[in-house]
């Protein structure tokens, strides 16, 4: 099922091959499969080439927290919040900035001290 909905993807790429919404949904496809290779170099297209896709943010640096890659995931939390920011996208701006806030340690689960 799920080989199939990637080449359903590819299919439509072919045919509109700057669609932000399927480079999106091929990244996410990837990222199901555990193709973390093909999974990166979608978001990070996303990112270079549709920077105002908001929602490739939070995905993005999930994949570098997961790539143990925590600047990088940092930084991209950081640019998508300034990008939702501009949009006014307050709901994907709350949760870049949750995501941020655990990625820098400002959460630590170390509440026992209290």
């Amino acid at each position: 099922m799920q080989a199939n909905r990637l080449q359903k993807l590819l299919e439509f790429l072919q045919s509109e091959p700057n669609d932000e919404f399927v480079q999106y949904a091929l990244a996410t496809e990837y990222l199901k499969l555990k193709d973390t290779d093909n999974a990166l170099k979608y978001f990070e297209g996303l990112v270079n080439n549709h920077p105002n896709y908001s929602g490739t943010y939070y995905h993005l640096g999930k994949l570098y927290e997961q790539l143990n890659r925590k600047e990088d995931a940092l930084r991209t939390y950081q640019q998508g919040m300034q990008i939702t920011r501009q949009k006014r996208d307050n709901h994907a701006l709350s949760e870049l900035q949750s995501a941020y806030n655990q990625a820098s340690g400002l959460y630590d689960d170390d509440d026992d001290d209290y």
